[in-house]
C-alpha cells in the first residue's frame, strides 16, 4: 500500500550526519559502526533504498537549522545568517537528488498528481521510481526575515513549523512556553498570503493557540502524538487535537518511543523495557479518530531517524519498511480498508487537493 510520510529530515542525514542515503541501509550502519558522536549511530532505519520498500513514494522532507542565543544551550547557529546558509546547503542536496533521479520535488496539484500516477503504475518496479518530497521547513530561525521567506517559496518550500525545540525568532517551541509576538505574527501573515502550510507540530500550547488566533490558512500537525497516552508538553493535548480536527487539519503520527509510550527515560529506557511496539502507534491513531468520529484526520509522520535510531524505535521495526506492517494492524483493531488507505496516504492527499485546489 503506498505511504505518503509527513515528517523526514533528510537533508539533515546527508549533511549533518554524513549519510550517502542512496546506499542500502547495512551500508550506512556499516560505515558508522565506530562512531559514538550521536544517539542513533550505526541503528539508522533510513535510506532512499528502504523508503522505496515502504513503497513510501511521497514524503515530506524538511530543512532545519536553529539559530542560537549565547544563553541558549541548544546546538545550533549562531546567527539567523549561518542557519539560512545551512538550509541552502541542504537545498542543494535534495536538488543533486532530483538530478540524479533520486527525488522529485512535489509544489503543486499538478506535481502530486504526476508522482501519484507513477507510483500507481504497477509495471514500473518501485526500485526505480523517484520519491516525491515536498519542502518543509521545520522551525523558521533561518529565514532572517520576511523577504527569504518568498525566497523560499520560489525555491519550492511548501510548509513552514515557526519553532522548534527552544525558544525560537519567530515561536517558542517544545519543553519551553512563551508566545509568537509581532515576528511570529507577521511571518503568519505572510504564510497565508503565499498559501504556505503551518506546522504546528512543535509549537508550545501558548504559541499554538496564538497561531490558531491568528492564522487562517491550512494547518496540519506533520509529526506529533497524543499527550492523554505519552504525557510530555511535545505532544497534543485532546483540546488541541479537537481544534486541529475542527480546522480539517491531519495529524502525522511518531514512531519516536519517548513519543509513543508514558515514562521513557533518556538513556535508560529501551523499546523492550517499555513495551513499545508497532501496535503502540495505533493506540494513538485510535485516540485521534475517536476525538474526530471518523479516521480523516490522521496520518503517518514517522520523524525515524529524525536524531534517534533503532535504540529509540518500536521494538519490532528495522527499517522504514516496516510501516508496511500497519495495514494489517488497522485491520486486527477494526479500521475498514478505506481508512486504512486513508491512514496510510489518503488523508494527506486530500488535504493537498484541498489546499492547493
Amino acid at each position: 500500500m503506498l505511504i505518503f510520510d509527513a515528517h523526514l529530515d533528510l537533508s539533515m542525514n546527508a549533511m549533518e550526519w554524513n549519510r550517502d542515503l542512496r546506499q542500502p541501509l547495512a551500508a550506512i550502519n556499516q560505515r558508522e559502526h565506530h562512531l559514538h558522536d550521536r544517539p542513533g549511530r550505526g541503528r539508522a532505519t533510513v535510506s532512499l533504498p528502504e523508503l522505496r520498500k515502504a513503497k513510501a513514494g511521497l514524503v515530506v522532507a524538511t530543512q532545519i537549522a536553529r539559530y542560537v542565543t549565547p544563553d541558549n544551550p541548544l546546538p545550533g547557529w549562531h546567527s539567523p545568517e549561518q542557519a539560512w546558509a545551512q538550509t541552502q546547503g541542504q537545498l542543494a542536496w535534495y536538488k543533486s537528488m532530483e538530478k540524479s533521479g533520486e527525488l522529485v520535488q512535489i509544489t503543486d496539484l499538478k506535481s502530486l498528481e504526476k508522482q501519484l500516477v507513477l507510483w500507481q503504475n504497477d509495471e514500473i518496479e518501485d526500485a526505480s521510481k523517484p520519491i516525491g518530497y515536498i519542502l518543509s521547513m521545520e522551525g523558521a530561525d533561518s529565514l532572517v526575515d520576511t523577504d527569504h521567506l518568498h525566497i523560499a517559496y520560489d525555491y519550492g518550500l511548501r510548509a513552514v513549523g515557526p519553532a522548534h525545540y527552544g525558544p525560537g525568532r519567530y515561536a517558542y517551541g517544545t519543553h519551553v512556553e512563551g508566545p509568537l509576538g509581532a515576528p511570529g505574527r507577521q511571518l503568519l501573515r505572510e504564510m497565508e498570503k503565499l498559501n504556505i502550510i503551518l506546522d504546528v507540530s512543535h509549537l508550545c500550547d501558548q504559541s499554538f493557540w496564538e497561531a490558531m488566533d491568528h492564522f487562517n490558512g491550512n494547518v496540519w500537525a506533520s509529526h506529533t502524538n497524543c499527550r492523554s497516552l505519552s504525557p510530555d508538553q511535545r505532544q497534543f493535548n485532546d483540546h488541541q487535537i479537537r481544534e486541529l480536527i475542527q480546522r480539517k487539519a491531519v495529524i502525522g503520527v511518531v514512531f519516536d518511543a519517548w513519543m509513543m509510550v508514558p515514562g521513557w527515560i533518556r538513556g535508560q529506557s529501551t523499546p523492550k523495557s517499555t513495551g513499545c511496539k508497532l501496535e503502540t502507534i495505533i493506540d494513538h491513531i485510535d485516540h485521534i479518530c475517536q476525538l474526530a468520529g471518523n479516521a480523516q484526520h490522521v496520518g503517518i509522520g514517522s520523524d525515524l531517524d529524525g536524531g534517534f535510531g533503532k535504540e529509540q524505535c518500536p521494538y519490532d521495526l528495522d527499517s522504514i519498511a516496516d510501516l508496511q506492517k500497519l495495514p494489517d494492524l488497522l485491520s486486527k483493531r477494526g479500521y475498514s480498508n478505506l481508512d486504512t488507505e486513508g491512514i496510510m496516504h489518503g488523508n494527506w492527499l486530500k488535504f493537498l487537493k484541498r489546499a492547493w485546489h
